[in-house]
């Protein structure tokens, strides 16, 4: 992985969500990720270049699931009004995924873009549309995001096996909440706060150590050399510490890992 390449693409991905960037042309590509926690759309233009991001936290799915059909519309809506009164044109095409080895949810996901009037031109797993950044050609992309682990092993650049299990962010707030005592929105907004991150990490360990024991089921260390982290819950300082030493696999991921996905996942629109 071109690791300055990744970093300066995410950088800008990030600006996207306060900053609105002039396009390159006239076709736009929309990413829609559903997630646990979040709900994330990602806009870029025809040559892949960040012009809008909006993001909102949500509470509609359960790994991966889609369990609040209406929230999850209302939320794309809102979030496709903000960005089209932002960029100042229509959001017509986008692409949707979803987390490894729930291809059953793919209808739903596709309904909710469908009654935001997009276009759904591209459906892919999570951990396949991360790639779509990385653009790595062997080793394991790992997508753990608030539901789920999932993960995409890569041989010759084409995926040759994906996973995924209900183990991710959401249980790491469970587990703060459970051993400081506090309700779960106040664990939550611990777990995101960076300065934290040193102290709780011992507290949170087993969780990360079990995703780790779904990575190292999955994937043989005497072929895969690098596992390559994206999504939210990656963003858990020194978490990838804890992950090469479960695995014994080097482990990397960039700066912020967090909209990997949904920027990968908005590179696949066809438009």
């Amino acid at each position: 992985m071109d690791i300055e390449r990744v970093e300066a693409f995410m950088k800008r991905v990030e600006q996207s969500e306060q900053e609105t960037f002039a396009p390159v042309g006239q076709k736009l590509k929309v990413g829609v990720d559903l997630g646990t926690a979040y709900i994330v759309l990602v806009v870029l233009d025809e040559e892949n270049n960040p012009v809008a991001c909006e993001k909102q936290a949500a509470d509609v799915l359960r790994d991966g699931v889609v369990v609040d059909y209406l929230g999850a519309l209302r939320i794309v809506k809102e979030l496709k009004a903000k960005l089209e009164k932002r960029i100042g044109r229509e959001l017509v095409n986008c692409a949707i995924a979803m987390p490894a080895g729930t291809e059953s949810s793919v209808k739903t996901h596709q309904y909710v873009a469908e009654g935001a009037d997009l276009e759904v031109t591209a459906v892919l797993d999570e951990p396949s549309a991360a790639n779509a950044v990385y653009q790595i050609s062997d080793g394991v992309i790992v997508d753990i995001g608030g539901g789920t682990t999932g993960l995409a092993i890569l041989h010759g650049g084409k995926v040759t096996e994906i996973a995924d299990e209900p183990t991710g962010g959401t249980h790491l707030t469970l587990v703060l909440a459970g051993n400081y005592h506090i309700p779960f929105a106040e664990a939550e907004k611990i777990k995101q706060d960076y300065s934290r991150h040193r102290e709780i990490l011992p507290v949170l360990k087993p969780v990360i150590e079990k995703m780790a024991s779904i990575i190292r089921k999955n994937v043989n260390p005497e072929e895969i050399d690098t596992i390559y982290l994206c999504g939210g819950t990656c963003c858990l300082t020194g978490m990838e510490t804890v992950i090469e030493k479960e695995t014994g696999i080097h482990t990397v991921k960039p700066a912020n890992p967090f909209l990997v996905t949904p920027a990968g996942i908005a590179m696949n629109c066809i438009v």
